[in-house]
């Protein structure tokens, strides 16, 4: 089948700047291309500066957009939904609430076509959106679940949510993550001065709902010679944010913002912490956690729904 892919920022996700999106994006579209389909995925232009027509043997295609927190995910997603009624494609995949707001699109236009829409999050409830933006959020709340012939929920939580609000059946694939088949050297960690379960770390982009404030103020009064990491780069719009980190932190050497790190470097970091602190407000099924109990680290995470569901029963209160 020719399947299509629209709402990541782009792929490989260590290069996108992404998230979990972007995780989730790349490794459905590595798997479904080495079952023998083709896989496109619109991407925008700062994921793909050298503009890679392929990519593991997926297609790429590279998009323009506006690049603002409100206007650049939706701009891009209606110019792939315009490019995609032109494709030959059986399948069009929308990642995401927002994107899932132009599924009628296809479903009118593209009548052919399957349309399928995941629901990762419910991003209405992060921190960084104005009202209009999380109006607009609930609304593709409705819409992913209306507009396409599928919905998929990436976990129990949002899928029960889905089916009570909307009546409608969602199916429920969960986010998933490669065990490591290999041990995972410590070179990274030499340079950087880190010695493996000598430091505690907490991974993800620097925006309000990751409350890595949480995490910082916890560690303050604690009396350990562990380090504290935070992993992850500011976006655009969150830079009064990451100020109000580097404020909370700037009284303990033991804290260190790491800034963004990828690769084999952030597979060292992650492998080798004491323990991943992950306080997030709202998730929809965490790679991030999911990766770390790949490595058998120790998670300290929020007490959420969707967290509490990793671990079924297995966690400590």
């Amino acid at each position: 089948m020719r399947i299509a892919m629209l709402g990541a920022k782009g792929i490989p996700a260590s290069q996108a700047f992404g998230g979990g999106i972007e995780v989730h994006v790349e490794r459905l579209a590595t798997h479904l291309e080495s079952r023998g389909h083709h896989v496109s995925v619109y991407v925008r232009p700062y994921s793909n500066p050298k503009r890679r027509k392929t990519w593991n043997r997926i297609r790429l295609i590279t998009l323009p957009t506006i690049r603002t927190k409100n206007l650049e995910a939706i701009v891009h997603v209606f110019l792939s939904t315009v490019h995609i009624l032109f494709q030959h494609v059986d399948i069009i995949h929308y990642h995401g609430v927002g994107p899932s707001i132009l599924a009628w699109i296809p479903r009118v236009l593209k009548p052919r076509a399957k349309v399928i829409c995941t629901i990762h999050a419910r991003d209405q409830f992060h921190e960084k959106w104005s009202w209009f933006a999380r109006v607009a959020l609930a609304f593709g709340e409705y819409a992913a679940c209306r507009f396409p012939h599928r919905t998929i929920a990436v976990s129990h939580d949002l899928q029960l949510f889905c089916e009570a609000m909307f009546g409608r059946r969602v199916v429920h694939a969960p986010n998933g993550v490669e065990i490591p088949r290999r041990s995972i050297g410590t070179s990274h960690l030499k340079r950087l001065g880190l010695e493996p379960n000598g430091y505690l770390m907490t991974l993800g982009r620097l925006v309000p709902v990751k409350a890595h404030e949480d995490a910082i103020t916890a560690f303050l009064p604690l009396a350990t010679d562990k380090k504290l990491l935070i992993v992850g780069d500011a976006t655009y719009d969150t830079v009064t944010y990451e100020a109000k980190l580097k404020r909370l932190t700037a009284p303990d050497p033991r804290i260190v913002l790491m800034g963004r790190r990828s690769g084999e470097e952030l597979e060292q970091l992650l492998a080798h912490c004491y323990a991943l602190i992950h306080p997030s407000r709202s998730e929809g099924l965490s790679v991030t956690i999911l990766e770390a109990m790949s490595h058998g680290r120790l998670v300290v995470m929020s007490d959420i729904a969707s967290n509490r569901e990793l671990v079924d029963h297995s966690g400590v209160a």
